[in-house]
């Protein structure tokens, strides 16, 4: 990857919608070159998709809590089977394991404090292995869908 990949990508984590030729004109290439490197950064999946940013409060979603999640076991069957369950869960925006404690880090949102309530005690708090849930309410966003520095 080179200067003018990382200009694409920059231009591209500011605005994806961009046609190919405004790409190009903002990268300083003619189209043909421009496209055959945004395809090569497509193909070896330095860009994963495009899609939207969607306000969560438009969608009634506004109410985000981060949830860490600690394990009673980590034998490799429960830590999958948690996961998989995890994953198949609507409400579940991010989920990254960790090094440490806690074992998990989860952003959910809904919207309300009770339809919170009703995801962590019917479907979070019965997830295979877990031990223990702590909730912290989001009070605001500071920084958010930051591009990375390329």
């Amino acid at each position: 990857m080179d200067v003018v990949d990382r200009k694409i990508l920059a231009e591209l984590q500011a605005a994806g919608r961009l046609t190919v030729t405004e790409l190009a004109e903002r990268v300083a290439l003619s189209v043909a070159p421009c496209h055959r490197r945004l395809r090569e950064l497509e193909r070896t999946k330095a860009i994963r998709g495009y899609r939207a940013v969607i306000d969560p409060e438009a969608i009634g979603l506004g109410f985000e809590v981060l949830v860490q999640v600690t394990m009673d076991r980590e034998d490799a069957a429960t830590i999958a089977e948690f996961e998989r369950s995890l994953a198949g869960i609507l409400e579940v925006r991010r989920a990254e394991r960790l090094f440490g404690d806690p074992d998990y880090l989860v952003r959910v949102a809904t919207a309300s404090l009770a339809a919170y309530q009703a995801l962590r005690d019917e479907k979070l708090a019965a997830l295979p292995g877990v031990q223990r849930l702590t909730s912290t309410i989001v009070m605001k966003r500071v920084v958010e869908d930051r591009p990375y520095p390329v």
